[in-house]
């Protein structure tokens, strides 16, 4: 990978330098001949996703990464953004810095979730920099700031120890700092969610409120709280439950993720069916999201080698007392879709002192910026308005 980066003036040295994704070919031609000489398991036929990610879903998934999908276009398209990277708490940072042409809009930071990355927020970033060219109101507008999480994607697989959720958004902060912003807003899901929500609890200077796609507030065990729980909730927590029983890759990353790691490093494939596994809900809704937008996301992270200091951040988070300590009392906003984990407005509130605003979607998945932009763009800008 050559990365393209000059300094921006004297007094900006080691802080902000101008970034441009320039993969090399010798790095796509070495994915080309993995895909092509892939050893695919002998599993069992019919299966569907029983056992895990569908073997005849991922072979006609790889025929398209090797015959189709066009990675050159797609890092056209992340060069129309301006892109930066910078150094925090010893960290390298790279991040999208999308201004509005409303001189009043508001700063938003948007952190992705895992395993996903910037291509994440793609759809969003017309609509909410430009409202008023796609047909919205400019009082909506948003300066859009796009971080790759510290050990993601083209902020470097060199991470040290111990970046858990709180000191990203210790760091997330700094950044806002560093770019100027005295007043901004931040939304994620995911692990964007946490930071986000984390970054609430800390509340730094300049954060009037949080937005995020999942509340993850569970029963404290206290009977209590179990006490006239509705169907709805009742349905939640066995979806919850569900979900548990199925979600093996957490406890594998929360206690070994280098040993993980050497596999999916390796070949490209198993990459791919690790994260097509959560992307498509462990099989509950396949392909809600365009292939496209996903398979850009399947090979950042391998162009870029990051999937052992990204799944890091499991066990750093399993293994810190630093992260998510206390309730949120800062303004928040929260969006839950129809095909994502449902969060649960009576533990939810428990945890967050401060719930502004709660919207229901009947569709929709965990990667809702993929898969439904205008929705998730439309209760964004809901949500901050308030702050105008």
């Amino acid at each position: 990978m050559t990365i393209s980066a000059q300094k921006l003036n004297d007094e900006a040295i080691s802080e902000i330098l101008p970034f441009r994704i320039a993969i090399a070919q010798s790095d796509l031609d070495d994915l080309q001949y993995r895909l092509a000489h892939t050893r695919w398991p002998d599993a069992l036929s019919e299966t569907g996703w029983k056992y895990g990610v569908s073997l005849p879903y991922v072979k006609e998934l790889v025929s398209y990464w090797q015959n189709e999908y066009d990675w050159r276009k797609h890092e056209a398209r992340l060069n129309e953004f301006p892109q930066f990277v910078t150094t925090i708490d010893g960290a390298q940072v790279h991040f999208l810095h999308v201004r509005s042409p409303e001189p009043d809009a508001l700063p938003l930071i948007l952190t992705h979730a895992w395993p996903s990355s910037i291509v994440e927020f793609l759809d969003l970033i017309g609509p909410l920099t430009d409202p008023r060219a796609h047909g919205g109101d400019p009082a909506n507008a948003f300066h859009l700031v796009i971080p790759s999480v510290p050990g993601f994607g083209f902020s470097g697989s060199t991470l040290d120890a111990d970046w858990n959720i709180s000191r990203i958004a210790k760091a997330w902060a700094e950044l806002m700092n560093r770019l100027g912003y005295e007043k901004y807003g931040a939304h994620g899901s995911d692990v964007g969610a946490l930071v986000s929500r984390e970054m609430g609890i800390q509340k730094p200077a300049g954060l009037i409120g949080i937005h995020v796609l999942q509340l993850f507030s569970f029963p404290s065990g206290d009977p209590a709280e179990m006490a006239d729980l509705s169907e709805n909730d009742q349905a939640r927590l066995r979806f919850l439950a569900n979900f548990h029983e199925r979600a093996g890759f957490n406890a594998i990353q929360q206690t070994r993720p280098l040993t993980l790691s050497y596999g999916l490093t390796d070949s490209p494939v198993g990459q791919l069916a690790w994260v097509a596994d959560l992307f498509n809900g462990f099989g509950d809704h396949v392909d809600f999201i365009n292939r496209d937008a996903f398979l850009t996301n399947v090979t950042l992270y391998w162009l870029t080698n990051t999937v052992e200091s990204s799944t890091r951040l499991y066990y750093e988070n399993a293994h810190s007392e630093q992260t998510e300590q206390g309730p949120n009392a800062t303004p928040t906003g929260v969006a839950v879709f129809g095909n994502d984990f449902k969060s649960m407005k009576r533990f939810a509130q428990r945890d967050n002192t401060n719930i502004a605003h709660w919207s229901e979607f009947e569709r929709g998945t965990h990667f809702a910026a993929m898969d439904e932009p205008d929705l998730v763009a439309s209760d964004l800008q809901t949500f901050f308005r308030r702050f105008k």
